[in-house]
């Protein structure tokens, strides 16, 4: 059964469509020998720069932390440090040039467990220390169901989290710095999330994922009432002018839509198509200025290239103008993770 791999995504190649619009990618990882059931377990800069040399003008990225490089000893709240310092390098290699134009890791999104209430602060510190210029703030998933069938998060498995007051005293603690918060959620958390943004109104927040849809398991046979609850959370968190959202990660297969298992891998039109219902409900919500279209690479890249994938978001917003297409494919994730365009 088809599973991604270079091999399979060549079977539907794509020249990039407008190579001429700016792209910053707010959303990719880096890791070696990643233990999860993808084929990508590698994915460090040269595997980026393959991706996005596709013809894109792919300006700059924007890491986000996947419990990689942790340090292998010391006290556990420190341990995602590690993560950060090696980050600082890839983004130093590419930022030689000898990569490329596009400055990769430009913002780099690390870790901290902002359940430590206010003894995230040292953790805070040490994070600053380890990327000076490119540090931008951290990411807590939060991903939790009651199902045993679907996956959690491997960190935090617990519900509550957003409404907890520890989370919430850690969430302030970054306020004050003037970082940003990244959540990864399923989308019956969205109303917690919501919640969290009205009571830390100076936060910035960024929902990952078009607000975590999930579609396999139990909720594969309750579309319907999947995407009332979804679309009714949207509503919430997009009333908080601190939130913005990420379009992307529908790629994963938790969303339901299977691309990953065709023999031929999808491309931009159908793909667009496909997207369509969801990104425009959060643009509808939210606004390009609140928007950016994101890549989620390695891990949507077991459904399509990333040619095909920003094609696809390209023909999507092909009615849009030209302010609000520049809002979504780099404007509005310059600003938030604060990279000079």
């Amino acid at each position: 059964m088809p599973f991604g791999g270079n091999d399979w995504l060549a079977l539907t190649p794509e020249p990039a469509l407008e190579p001429d619009l700016p792209i910053c990618d707010p959303h990719h990882h880096f890791w070696n020998l990643r233990t999860v059931r993808i084929p990508y377990q590698r994915y460090l800069l040269p595997e980026l720069v393959a991706d996005i040399g596709g013809g894109h003008n792919v300006r700059s990225t924007v890491f986000i932390e996947a419990r990689a490089m942790y340090r292998a000893d010391g006290p556990a709240e420190m341990r995602p440090v590690g993560e950060v310092e090696f980050v600082q390098g890839q983004a130093a290699a590419s930022a030689s040039g000898l990569y490329g134009a596009s400055r990769a890791a430009a913002a780099i999104i690390g870790h901290a467990n902002l359940t430590l209430g206010a003894a995230v602060e040292p953790v805070l510190d040490a994070l600053q220390a380890a990327s000076r210029n490119r540090f931008r703030g951290i990411r807590h998933s939060v991903v939790w169901d009651p199902h045993p069938e679907i996956e959690n998060a491997l960190a935090y498995n617990e519900p509550g989290l957003l409404l907890s007051e520890p989370f919430r005293v850690g969430a302030r603690a970054l306020a004050r710095r003037g970082l940003s918060l990244d959540v990864w959620l399923n989308f019956h958390q969205l109303q917690e999330l919501a919640d969290l943004a009205r009571a830390v109104p100076d936060l910035t927040i960024i929902a990952n994922h078009v607000g975590g849809l999930l579609r396999i398991g139990p909720y594969a046979s309750r579309t319907e009432e999947v995407l009332a609850t979804w679309r009714s959370g949207i509503a919430a968190i997009a009333a908080c002018p601190n939130v913005v959202v990420k379009l992307g990660g529908l790629g994963m297969p938790r969303c339901g839509f299977d691309w990953h298992l065709r023999d031929k891998p999808i491309g931009s039109e159908e793909l667009a198509g496909e997207m369509a219902p969801f990104l425009a409900y959060c643009i509808e919500r939210f606004g390009p200025e609140r928007s950016m279209f994101e890549s989620n690479f390695p891990v949507d890249k077991v459904s399509f290239s990333y040619n095909v994938l920003y094609n696809a978001f390209k023909r999507f917003s092909s009615n849009h103008t030209a302010a609000e297409r520049s809002a979504m494919f780099h404007r509005t994730a310059e600003r938030v993770y604060r990279i000079a365009p």
